[in-house]
């Protein structure tokens, strides 16, 4: 955790953190689908998955060559394997 903190305090003292978060463990799901009027409700993950989400940044980044130097740098920060993608 304090890899992570100080990895958080750095995003943030450069202006680059937007979001932080950590997720609960994916048991705590909750799958809702009212498509067509389905109106289901399922307890659990909507994907079951040796691998899963823990958490999120929310990061802005001058470039895709830093949002992956940042990357790489919360990969070591959390010892996780980290995804990157753009918000749309």
């Amino acid at each position: 955790m304090t890899a992570i903190d100080l990895f958080n305090e750095k995003i943030e003292a450069a202006g680059q953190r937007i979001l932080a978060v950590g997720l609960q463990d994916p048991s705590s799901a909750v799958v809702f689908d009212n498509r067509s009027g389905a109106g289901t409700r399922v307890n659990g993950p909507i994907v079951d998955a040796d691998d899963f989400m823990a958490g999120l940044w929310v990061i802005e980044a001058p470039s895709e060559i830093a949002a992956h130097q940042l990357a790489e740098e919360a990969s070591r920060a959390c010892n996780r394997r980290i995804e990157v993608r753009v918000i749309l």
